[in-house]
């Protein structure tokens, strides 16, 4: 087996983005100065050591700037999530929902907050069917009907208000001062934009925010400034959040929906309320995983294809060899077929993760894996268990001087969500709705079969695949990680951690090496540039119908804490991510 030059190159400039800061204190990592000297102008100086790994600069050094201020991990994750609404208008949001999962160090605990949209009162099972019976893409994906209750405001605050330290003014702060004032328009966000121009357009408001009066998109180098998202952000500092649920936000989140047939209501905003849950835990060696439990299948099923791979003595067959892949992508084929089945709401749905998560279930499940033959996914069922997101997702970690760490994923569903900007605010609409199962055991955006325990209900909460995850070594944090990619989030956030707990990497390199992806249906497995050919042809002649299509897979936002240092990687696979500490 040898390694590509793609590999090899993508390696290289992964570990060159790598940033550590030791416990005991540094410089800050990679440190550009932002537009804003937001500690000058808004933080007092206190001397603290953390760092903020994510997608898009500015909002990574805002987080790293409140914890500067004697702010914890949780103020900084609550300031960048804010900051990202302004930064990285793609994912980063106000009018989507999320988990955050937090480690609290005083306590030795984790909690999950899950801050997911619902579907409005109004919605039916058969909300998006035609007259045929048919599925309305058009309709699950681009309209107003597509938009469940947002939940990011309320999962931050609530964030906010329960572990952290700091007001809703402090952190806050920044973002709308940059929403004011103006960034400088990026390569990135100018190709996120442009890519995504000629839908934005359709929608005069999404045309207006994003684009200059003549239509063309801003350059780079251009200064962009959201005047109307800087007044939401405000009224959301004043008043907490009945300055989103309620007020002059609300009054025009409802005024747009029955301007274009939606169907969030006044009601439906102030009803909403994120749920604090229990995290799911599994091991893997000497590891104790600490994962999303449902309304995301990513916990179960990480946990799950962990059991089965557990089995297996993995580092013997060689990383991304052929012997290791076929037995990964036989495990991601047997999980994704049990969350065609199981998984949904658990407060709609009975969702049997106690026994998706049991090593014992696990145990048999391997052994329906042939060790030299792909076993075909029509002949692949979800396993017998009872009685015996948008690519476009976006996710951050953080991590204090105190040992508080953060993994937090938060989402639009597609890029842009649904491409429908709400007028006067400065903020888009999700497209979460897409995410629920409108017609059982049928294929979403993504692919993927989901059954019956995820059809739309009122106020029920969309299966999700985020997959926020933290790793516990002899009980302490010792790595932070979680990805988007909807679908692909979960085998993304798999073989991160396969790297570096199996393979001894570190986060750098766990982030750098190409990835693959089968999700049981289609019977496909997806592979990165970067994997050897001679192992390409063995996982054919294994029966295995290899797409080498040249896409990426994911993209790591990762922190590893090891000996009282810091290690930071931000996933090269798209532009724009950054670390930041010191």
């Amino acid at each position: 087996m040898h390694t590509s030059p793609v590999t090899l190159i993508r390696q290289l400039i992964l570990i060159l983005a790598i940033a550590c800061v030791p416990g005991a204190g540094a410089r800050e990592a990679a440190g550009q100065t932002p537009i804003i000297d937001f500690q000058e102008r808004f933080l007092p100086q206190v001397a603290r050591h953390a760092m903020v790994v994510g997608p898009e600069r500015l909002a990574a050094e805002i987080g790293t700037r409140i914890m500067r201020a004697g702010g914890n991990a949780v103020d900084a994750a609550v300031a960048t999530g804010f900051a990202l609404a302004v930064t990285y208008p793609r994912a980063g949001n106000l009018g989507g929902g999320g988990f955050m999962l937090i480690h609290l160090a005083r306590d030795h605990r984790q909690t999950l907050i899950d801050y997911r949209e619902k579907a409005p009162a109004g919605a039916t099972a058969d909300m998006f069917l035609d007259a045929n019976g048919a599925i309305d893409r058009m309709q699950e994906f681009f309209s107003h009907r597509s938009a469940g209750v947002p939940g990011t405001v309320a999962g931050l605050l609530y964030a906010l208000d329960r572990y952290g330290s700091m007001s809703r003014e402090q952190v806050l702060a920044p973002a709308i001062a940059l929403a004011q004032e103006g960034l400088t328009v990026s390569f990135a966000l100018n190709f996120e934009i442009n890519s995504r121009a000629e839908r934005l357009r359709l929608n005069p408001e999404a045309r207006r925010l994003f684009f200059k009066a003549d239509g063309s998109a801003y350059d780079i180098g251009d200064t962009w400034r959201q005047p109307d998202l800087a007044r939401t952000l405000q009224q959301i500092a004043e008043h907490g959040a009945e300055g989103f649920y309620g007020g002059e936000v609300a009054r025009r989140i409802v005024a747009e929906m029955e301007a274009g047939g939606g169907l969030i209501t006044a009601r439906d905003l102030a009803a909403y309320r994120p749920v604090e849950r229990t995290p799911l835990r599994g091991r893997f060696r000497e590891f104790e995983i600490v994962a999303t439990p449902p309304p995301s299948s990513g916990g179960v099923h990480i946990i799950q294809m962990l059991n089965i791979l557990q089995g297996y003595d993995l580092a013997a067959m060689g990383h991304n060899s052929a012997a290791y892949l076929h037995h990964l992508t036989e495990a991601m084929k047997l999980a994704y077929a049990d969350r065609s089945r199981y998984l949904g709401d658990t407060d709609f749905a009975e969702v049997p993760v106690a026994a998706l998560i049991d090593p014992a279930y696990a145990a048999r499940q391997r052994r329906l894996i042939e060790p030299a033959r792909a076993t075909p996914s029509a002949n692949i069922a979800p396993g017998r268990v009872l009685g015996g997101e948008s690519t476009d997702t976006t996710h951050y970690t953080v991590a204090d001087s105190a040992g508080n760490v953060v993994s937090n994923t938060y989402t639009l569903n597609f890029s842009f969500g649904s491409h429908i900007a709400v007028p006067g605010t400065g903020f888009l609409l999700n497209n979460e709705m897409a995410d629920f199962a409108a017609v059982p055991d049928t294929a979403n955006a993504y692919g993927l079969v989901q059954g019956a325990p995820n059809a739309i209900e009122p106020g029920k909460r969309p299966l999700s695949s985020m997959s926020p995850t933290v790793v516990l070594r002899d009980g302490r944090p010792w790595l932070a990680t979680g990805s988007p990619g909807g679908s692909i989030i979960i085998s993304t956030v798999l073989q991160l951690l396969l790297n570096a707990m199996e393979f001894d990497m570190n986060v750098a390199a766990a982030a750098a090496a190409p990835r693959i992806h089968h999700q049981w249906e289609p019977d496909r497995l997806l592979a990165e540039q970067g994997i050897s050919e001679d192992t390409l042809r063995l996982l054919r002649s294994m029966g295995h119908q290899v797409d080498t299509g040249g896409r990426t897979l994911g993209r790591t936002q990762s922190i590893m804490l090891r000996d009282d240092w810091l290690f930071g990687a931000t996933d090269t696979r798209r532009p724009g991510g950054w670390v930041a500490g010191y």
